[in-house]
C-alpha cells in the first residue's frame, strides 16, 4: 500500500491531500497560506492531513507541490531585482515582446556578439564590456539573465557570459537557451528575465518546504508541478522556476480530470488571487502553442493553454465613479480580506471601522489596513518615504489613513506592496460572502462594518452605492459573477477560431450576447448559452459558481474535493521531460545540427536528423531518470519544413522533439 502527499499553496489557502494507491483520497486539509513564509502554511496543512489520515509520516512515499507563487508574482508584478545581459541585440529589441516592461528599470547591458540564423558567429563577445557592467552592479540585484541573439542555434556566447557572471558577480544565472529551443530572441530574453526574477522566491519556497517536511519525518522525494501539468524534480524547479508558472492551475486541470473523468470541458479554478480557465480536450489539458501567458507577459514556457485573470475571492474591490451609474470592479490585485485582518487583530480593526462609520463622509482609505511582512529584513536598504512608511506601520496592524501623511507617500506604499514587504487589506468578495451568509470563516462583524462604510460612497449622480451592507455585498457578488462569465465566454469564443470576425474579448461582452443569455423576447427573440460543461474548482466555487452556471445556461459540475483539486493534481501527474532541437540547411548539400556543444555539419539530412535525435533521446532519458521517473516511455516526433523549388522538394529545416514520460519513483 502506497501513500502519496499532494500540497498546493494558493493565494489564501494551502491545501494538502493524501491518496492511497493513487486511487482514493483518504484525507484532505486546509491551512491559511502564510505569505511571509509559505512553509509555515505548508507545515500546518500537512500536519493536519497526517492527523486525519492517521498514518506515520515515514509511510509517505512521494510528496508533490504545486504553487501559485510564480503565477501570482507575475500577475501582481512582484519579484526580485535582476539584470539582463543582452548579446547581439539592438536597443529596439528591448521594446519587443514586452521586454522593457518586464525589466521595470532594472539594469541591462547590450553587448557586441551573437550568432546568425545558421549558428555562425556575427561578432566576438565583448567580454570587457561584460566585466565592467558586472563590477558596477547594484547590490540589490539578486540574479542575472543572459540572452544571446540566435543562441538556440549556437549557445557559445551565452555559456561564456554565464560563466563570467557566476565568477565575478556570484549570482544565479539564467541562460535563455536553457529555457527554450525556439527562435525569437526578445521573447526568449523576456522569459529569461522573468525566470531570474523568480529564482530566489522559488528557491526559498522549495528549501523551506523540504525543511518542514523533513522535520515532520517525511523523507520521500519532493516533486514540483510544471506549468503543463507534468512533474519535475525540486532541483530542476529551483533552477528553472519560470516553468512553475501556471503550476497550480495546471495541477487543477489534472485534478479536475481525475475527479470527474471529463473528456471535454472548461475548467474554471477560482482562488484567492486569480481565476484560471483551461480546456480539457480528449481528457487532456490543451497546451498553448505560443507559450504561457500570465498577466501582460507572453513567455516561451510550455504550459497549459490557460487564461489567468486577476479575479478571486480576495480581489480588491474598486469603486467606479465614472458616469451616472457607477458601480464596482474587481481585481486584478489581491488584498487580505478585512474579515481576515480583523480575525488576526480584532482590537485594532473593529474600533477603526466603527470610527470610520461615525464620520460624516466616507474616507478614501476606509476599510484598508496595513501590516509589515518579513520582519526586520524587509526594512533593509529602504530610504526616504519608503522607510518612513515602514516605520509608521511598525510591528502591528495599522489603518492606512493613520500611516499616510501625504499623497506622495501613496506611491511609496505602492512600491512596498509590490515588493511584498507590506500587506494591505481591503474589501473583497470574501467579505461580501460573509455579509450574505455564504461564508463563515473569519470576522463577520468586520465584514459588515467595512461594507457599510463602502456603501456610503457615491455614484456619479450623487446617490450612494447601496442602502445596506447586504445590498452592497450583492453588488460585489454580482460583479464577480459577471467578470467570471466574461472570462469563460472569452475562452469559449477563442476556441471558435475564425468563425467570428470580432475578437473574443469583444464577443464575450457584446450586448446581443448579453440579451441572448437573458432570453430576451421582444420583436426579436434571442437565446444563447455556453455549449460546453464547466467544472468549477476552488474552495469558494460552491459559493460563487452556481450563479455562473445559471447565467451561462450550462451544466456546472462541482465535484467532491473540488476545493483541493490542485493538491490532488499535484500528486497524480507524471514526470515528463521534453527536449527539442533543429537541423538547418545553411548551404546546398550541407545539413547543420544545432547542439549545446556547438553546430555539427553532415552531408546527408537523414544522418543529421539521426544524430540530433540520438543526442536528444540520451539527454531526455537521462533527465527523466535524474528526476526520479520509472517505467519511462520515450517518443519522438519529427517536423520537416520543405520548399518546392523548380518542381523539386528542397529541405529547409527540421525540428525534432523527444519526450520521456514515467511515474515518479516512490520511496519504499
Amino acid at each position: 500500500m502506497a501513500f502519496n502527499l499532494g500540497v498546493d499553496t494558493g493565494g489564501t489557502y494551502t491545501d494538502a491531500v493524501i491518496l492511497r494507491d493513487e486511487e482514493q483520497v483518504i484525507a484532505s486539509a486546509k491551512a491559511l497560506t502564510t505569505r511571509h513564509d509559505l512553509a509555515e502554511g505548508i507545515g500546518a496543512a500537512v500536519r493536519s492531513v497526517l492527523e486525519q489520515a492517521a498514518i506515520d509520516p515515514g509511510e509517505i512515499g512521494l510528496a508533490s507541490l504545486s504553487t501559485t507563487l510564480a503565477t501570482n508574482a507575475l500577475v501582481e508584478d512582484q519579484g526580485a531585482r535582476v539584470a539582463l545581459v543582452a548579446i547581439g541585440f539592438d536597443p529596439s529589441d528591448l521594446e519587443r515582446a514586452g521586454l522593457d516592461a518586464a525589466l521595470k528599470g532594472d539594469p541591462v547591458v547590450l553587448l557586441q556578439g551573437g550568432h546568425d540564423h545558421a549558428g555562425g558567429e556575427v561578432a566576438g563577445l565583448d567580454m570587457d564590456g561584460l566585466e565592467t557592467f558586472l563590477r558596477g552592479l547594484d547590490p540589490s540585484v539578486t540574479a542575472v539573465a543572459v540572452a544571446g541573439r540566435f543562441a538556440t542555434r549556437n549557445p557559445a556566447h551565452e555559456i561564456a557570459a554565464a560563466a563570467r557572471v557566476a565568477e565575478i558577480a556570484g549570482l544565479p544565472v539564467t541562460s535563455s537557451h536553457s529555457l527554450s529551443a525556439k527562435l525569437n530572441g526578445p521573447k526568449r530574453a523576456l522569459t529569461a528575465v522573468l525566470n531570474a526574477r523568480l529564482v530566489g522566491m522559488i528557491d526559498r519556497l522549495i528549501g523551506r518546504a523540504q525543511d518542514v517536511l523533513g522535520d515532520m519525518g517525511i523523507t520521500a522525494p519532493l516533486m514540483v508541478v510544471r506549468g503543463d501539468g507534468a512533474l519535475m524534480s525540486a532541483t530542476a524547479a529551483r533552477t528553472h522556476p519560470i516553468e512553475t508558472i501556471l503550476s497550480g492551475p495546471a495541477a487543477s486541470i489534472v485534478g479536475a480530470q481525475w475527479l470527474t473523468g471529463a473528456e471535454t470541458a472548461l475548467v474554471s479554478d477560482i482562488g484567492g488571487t486569480t481565476t484560471d480557465i483551461a480546456l480539457l480536450r480528449q481528457g487532456r489539458p490543451a497546451i498553448d502553442p505560443d507559450g504561457a501567458r500570465v498577466g501582460p507577459f507572453r513567455t516561451m514556457v510550455e504550459a497549459v493553454a490557460m487564461r489567468t485573470t486577476g479575479l478571486g475571492g480576495d480581489s480588491q474591490v474598486h469603486v467606479q465613479m465614472d458616469g451616472l451609474k457607477g458601480g464596482v470592479l474587481l481585481g486584478p490585485k489581491r488584498v487580505l480580506p478585512v474579515s481576515l485582518m480583523a480575525q488576526l487583530a480584532p482590537d485594532v480593526v473593529l474600533p477603526a471601522l466603527e470610527q470610520q462609520a461615525r464620520a460624516e463622509a466616507p474616507g478614501e482609505h476606509d476599510g484598508r489596513f496595513l501590516r509589515c511582512v518579513g520582519g526586520a529584513m524587509a526594512a533593509q536598504g529602504l530610504e526616504g518615504r519608503e522607510a518612513a512608511v515602514m516605520e509608521r506601520i511598525g510591528d502591528g496592524i495599522r489603518p492606512v489613513a493613520d500611516v499616510l501623511r501625504t499623497r506622495m507617500e501613496s506611491g511609496a506604499l505602492g512600491r512596498l506592496i509590490d515588493r511584498g514587504v507590506v500587506q494591505v487589506s481591503g474589501v473583497t468578495p470574501s467579505d461580501a460572502a460573509h455579509v450574505l451568509g455564504l461564508l463563515d470563516a473569519w470576522n463577520g462583524e468586520a465584514a459588515r462594518l467595512a461594507l457599510q462604510n463602502l456603501a456610503r460612497r457615491r455614484r456619479g449622480n450623487g446617490d450612494v452605492l447601496a442602502r445596506t451592507p447586504e445590498a452592497m455585498a450583492q453588488i460585489i457578488i454580482d460583479q464577480l459573477t459577471r467578470q467570471t462569465t466574461d472570462a469563460l465566454l472569452e475562452v469559449a469564443f477563442a476556441e471558435e477560431g475564425d468563425a467570428f470576425r470580432d475578437a473574443p474579448s469583444v464577443l464575450a461582452r457584446h450586448e446581443l450576447l448579453r440579451a441572448g443569455l437573458a432570453d430576451h423576447t421582444g420583436f426579436v427573440a434571442l437565446q444563447a448559452r455556453l455549449n460546453v460543461d464547466v467544472v468549477g474548482l476552488g474552495a469558494s466555487a460552491p459559493t460563487y459558481y452556481p450563479a455562473v452556471g445559471q447565467q451561462l445556461g450550462c451544466r456546472m459540475s462541482l465535484p467532491e474535493h473540488a476545493g483541493v483539486a490542485n493538491a490532488i493534481g499535484a500528486v497524480v501527474g507524471r514526470v515528463t521531460l521534453r527536449r527539442s532541437g533543429t537541423v538547418t540547411a545553411p548551404a546546398e548539400g550541407r545539413y547543420r545540427v544545432h547542439l549545446e556543444a556547438g553546430p555539427e555539419d553532415f552531408p546527408d539530412s537523414d544522418a543529421a536528423m539521426d544524430r540530433l535525435e540520438s543526442v536528444l533521446r540520451d539527454e531526455t532519458l537521462q533527465a527523466a531518470q535524474e528526476a526520479g521517473a520509472i517505467g519511462i516511455q520515450v517518443t519522438t516526433k519529427r517536423k520537416l519544413r520543405m520548399a518546392e523549388i523548380e518542381s523539386q522538394n528542397m529541405f529547409v529545416e527540421a525540428e525534432i522533439i523527444v519526450e520521456a514520460s514515467g511515474r515518479p519513483r516512490v520511496a519504499l
